[in-house]
């Protein structure tokens, strides 16, 4: 077998788009020597200084997104980073496949679902954590700058540096070798020196099925 490849994965559980993209990587995880190691970014943290500029149900958003953050991060500190993996998954799986609104209710049980201490639900309306959310989200967007989202992937590079890159943006998550391919297809473009972007217009919502 050969040696795994270690992913590191920077998520906002408020991102639909980041939350297929995880799925996708639990695919990969599946059909390619990748392991994910999972860490905490806030789309709060990042658009905090131009909420002037966004819309009214954006700022609302992400005044809402501190909370789910926060609890992550709490939770990281108190089990350890091997938590998050299945935090995420309970929080996405309440956000997003079933609908439910980001309230400390829901956060609660994403917390029971995970098998971690409902009492953590507290951390949603303190600034205890926010010093680590902050370096953690840091770490993530330092590797690809200030101008792009969640998720931020990262992968050791030929030179062992990080090589960091934004998404990918799909829907829905591809599955089995389709995974594969999507993942050996976005090394492939990342790690070529010089490339930037690849894009084009979002015409589909998020399919969360």
């Amino acid at each position: 077998m050969s040696e795994k490849t270690t992913a590191d994965f920077w998520f906002d559980p408020l991102c639909p788009w980041a939350w297929l993209t995880s799925r996708w990587m639990l695919e990969v995880e599946q059909v390619r020597p990748v392991s994910v190691r999972w860490h905490v970014m806030s789309l709060s943290v990042l658009n905090e200084d131009k909420l002037d500029e966004l819309p009214e149900h954006y700022r609302e958003l992400l005044h809402t997104g501190w909370g789910p953050v926060r609890v992550c991060v709490a939770a990281e500190q108190k089990y350890g980073p091997e938590v998050l993996g299945a935090l995420y998954t309970a929080l996405g799986t309440r956000f997003h496949v079933r609908g439910e609104e980001r309230t400390a209710e829901t956060i609660a049980g994403a917390l029971v679902d995970a098998g971690l201490d409902p009492e953590l639900v507290r951390a949603m309306e303190s600034t205890e954590y926010d010093e680590a959310l902050r370096a953690s989200h840091a770490e993530g967007i330092g590797l690809v700058g200030q101008d792009v989202g969640t998720p931020v992937i990262a992968v050791p590079g030929a030179d062992g540096d990080p090589l960091g890159f934004f998404g990918p943006v799909v829907t829905p998550a591809p599955k089995g070798e389709a995974a594969g391919r999507l993942w050996d297809g976005t090394l492939l473009v990342a790690s070529t020196p010089g490339f930037y972007e690849i894009k084009r217009t979002r015409d589909a919502e998020p399919v969360f099925d």
